[in-house]
């Protein structure tokens, strides 16, 4: 429970990443509106992490969670859940599937498990449970840790969310099946922050920094060989301050001066 007395949810959220001719793609979605978070709003592929992410014997490849709580500051038990909950609602969310039948391959066409992803998104089958039966090992060693981002505690819904990079893997098609998002597609760094500037769609602080941070790399090898470090970010509430009502998150002036009027802002 935070101060505010409003449950803190831990949760994972994937930025999808591909090289494209004009440098690096990112996918995004644009959620259904009227969902209870972050509706019509564009975001990455993610949400918050279930009980059995962190308890299940998980058949894994890559860093182990130790590792992951030493970049997270967490414990492992809940490091595994946040790499987990990345695989797992990445694989809900567009059918992307960061798992393989090796410790070394990947899945090549992840619509075969078409109907264990709805599934997993109905919560009739957990993860582990889709691995196993699969013959399926987690591919840890495809995600890297790239940020933190906590929602503002005057929120109705709190979320501590946990960012992750992967590379599309070849083969592999981001999809728009899901109840979650009305539109997807994938576009550069530049170009979705432009058709934000142009009030074309919403982007929350977090997901426009992480656009932002983005730019600065030429390709999808750069972006994963980057040492991030990692310190928790919660902005802040500014009643009063006209233009700019939240605070307390890097580069804020910035994103405020950019953003459109008529355009809306908040946590995920």
């Amino acid at each position: 429970m935070s101060e505010s007395g409003v449950p803190v949810r831990a949760a994972s959220t994937v930025i999808l990443i591909r090289d494209g001719e004009s440098g690096i793609e990112v996918f995004l979605q644009r959620r259904v509106r009227g969902m209870a978070f972050a509706g019509g709003v564009t975001v990455f592929p993610g949400g918050g992490v279930d009980t059995a992410d962190g308890v299940a014997d998980i058949a894994w490849s890559g860093p182990e969670p130790a590792w992951w709580a030493e970049r997270f500051a967490t414990d492992e038990q809940s490091a595994q859940a946040l790499v987990a909950a990345a695989v797992r609602e990445t694989f809900e969310e567009c059918g992307v599937l960061l798992a393989g039948p090796t410790a070394d391959t990947v899945v090549a066409d992840s619509s075969r498990y078409h109907r264990a992803r709805g599934r997993l998104e109905r919560r009739e089958l957990s993860l582990a449970e889709f691995l196993a039966a699969e013959g399926l090992v987690l591919r840890a060693d495809l995600l890297r840790p790239w940020s933190n981002w906590i929602t503002p505690a005057a929120e109705p819904r709190r979320y501590d969310t946990h960012f992750f990079v992967a590379v599309l893997p070849q083969g592999q098609i981001a999809d728009g099946a899901t109840s979650e998002a009305a539109q997807v597609g994938w576009a550069t760094p530049a170009a979705a922050l432009a058709s934000w500037r142009a009030g074309e769609h919403i982007l929350m602080p977090p997901t426009w920094s992480q656009l932002d941070a983005l730019r600065g790399f030429v390709d999808t090898a750069a972006a994963l060989a980057a040492e991030r470090v990692i310190t928790p970010i919660m902005p802040k509430y500014s009643p009063g301050t006209e233009g700019r009502p939240l605070s307390d998150f890097p580069d804020n002036e910035r994103y405020f001066a950019d953003l459109p009027a008529h355009a809306g802002f908040g946590g995920r």
